[in-house]
């Protein structure tokens, strides 16, 4: 289907050779300050012919906003937005009117609506995603202003070159070993926390990693000149993301963004946080260790879950990993069968990427984006409703989060600076103390309308 999302929800249109392609999103909240450069930003960095890492197809790919706000400010109304497609060939497209391209989808269309685009790859080109990013810088805009929440993603690998120790090493031959490294070294993980979209964009290749950024230059590059293509991996974290996020069972968070990123053309493999390598470490080494944030609420010590843990999210760093097949549109000649099986060759002419993960990154960051958006409006929806029923006083204290318990604390941690000595014993004592009384205070609370009712 053409539509993503339940209470943010985005229909994208068009085909490679349309006359335009767009979108249309349905649920963004009024209120929000918005531009037209707020999405441009994004699809520039999406768009064709940035260097000669890329296709050659020059598109400006200029927004155009038709609906769902004014004066610069959201309606809450449908927003309707379209990009026209001005740099078309078709009849560079002539070769495929009898060849499917060898791991395209030119056959598997044909085979599904019995008719097909005649030139471009119509909707399974990624001339569609430009909707999708679209969609995505809204919803970036809304959940950077209302909560903090950034998305950044970057390329970590093309073929075999890899920014140092994003890939771990291999565990212990000895199959016994159960000592094992973290799934992510420390370089690494600080590089998940601190990298900006400034950094990611300051080389063409989106790697961040500046001497592995010139290898990965030289290696697509290789692929372009010998008319093949390579693949790669895009990495991309989530920070600030509220805990709580998630639907299980079949809309957990970890499954929706699995949803989202596969999606996207050329996409042929997802893992977030440990991925792989944690099904080979033992769970004493695996486990995410509890601790006590600054903030006073809990945190976790280490973070192989990813962020998420039963399908919701914990309140730490999201970030996956997304592999990008080599693209399947090369001009090297190949052997292969035309549509009615008669053998041929196909050496196949059209501009096309020699890789596309430098491209892909924006694309990803949308998605995120789109799955964090509406995952957070559901979950809002339902504190919304649940915070207007009287309280409940009937449960135990174990069945309950002690929200009261957390701003106690940090109200008695401003007024009252102890040793940290005391501190540890002292907060037990506070905690131990207000498990007993707070059931003792919702029920006050309770009885309050009550008693102004009688009197």
């Amino acid at each position: 289907m053409s539509t993503y999302g339940h209470l943010f929800r985005v229909t994208t249109f068009g085909e490679s050779h349309c006359a335009s392609v767009g979108a249309i999103i349905d649920g963004c909240p009024p209120g929000l300050t918005l531009s037209p450069e707020d999405i441009q930003i994004q699809l520039d960095r999406r768009r064709p012919g940035q260097s000669d890492l890329t296709t050659p197809r020059n598109e400006k790919d200029r927004v155009h906003l038709q609906s769902g706000l004014e004066l610069g400010v959201t309606l809450g109304t449908p927003i309707a937005l379209l990009v026209k497609n001005e740099d078309q060939r078709p009849h560079d497209y002539s070769e495929t009117d009898s060849y499917p391209r060898p791991s395209h989808a030119d056959y598997t269309y044909l085979e599904k609506y019995g008719v097909k685009a005649s030139s471009g790859g119509g909707r399974s080109s990624a001339r569609e995603t430009i909707g999708r990013v679209a969609a995505g810088a809204i919803a970036e805009k809304y959940l950077k202003t209302a909560f903090g929440i950034e998305v950044i993603a970057f390329v970590s690998s093309v073929g075999k070159i890899n920014i140092p120790s994003s890939v771990p090493s291999s565990l212990p031959s000895n199959e016994d070993d159960d000592e094992v490294e973290d799934a992510l070294s420390e370089e690494f993980r600080n590089l998940l926390a601190t990298v900006t979209r400034e950094q990611v964009d300051q080389h063409p290749t989106r790697c961040p990693h500046p001497e592995t950024a010139e290898r990965m230059t030289k290696r697509i590059i290789r692929a372009k000149d010998t008319s093949d293509s390579i693949g790669g991996i895009v990495t991309c974290v989530i920070r600030n993301v509220p805990s709580g996020l998630g639907e299980p069972c079949f809309d957990k968070f970890e499954a929706t963004l699995a949803h989202a990123m596969l999606s996207i053309p050329a996409t042929k493999a997802f893992e977030i946080g440990s991925g792989f390598r944690g099904t080979q470490v033992p769970g004493s080494k695996h486990n995410d260790a509890f601790v006590r944030r600054d903030d006073g609420r809990l945190g976790t010590k280490t973070n192989w879950s990813g962020g998420v843990q039963g399908g919701i999210t914990n309140g730490e760093d999201i970030y996956f990993r997304l592999g990008f097949k080599s693209p399947a549109t090369i001009s090297q000649a190949q052997d292969t069968a035309q549509y009615d099986g008669t053998p041929g060759s196909l050496a196949a002419r059209g501009r096309h990427d020699p890789c596309v993960v430098p491209r892909a990154v924006p694309i990803v960051e949308a998605m995120a984006s789109l799955v964090v958006m509406d995952q957070l409006l559901i979950q809002n929806a339902r504190k919304t409703a649940a915070s207007l029923l009287p309280p409940i006083t009937t449960l135990p204290p174990t069945m309950v989060m002690p929200v009261l318990t957390v701003d106690f604390l940090f109200l008695f941690a401003s007024a009252f600076p102890i040793a940290p000595s005391f501190a540890v014993p002292a907060v037990d004592f506070f905690l131990s103390i207000l498990f007993l009384l707070e059931p003792l205070v919702l029920l006050t609370a309770s009885l309050i309308p009550f008693a102004f009712h009688v009197c």
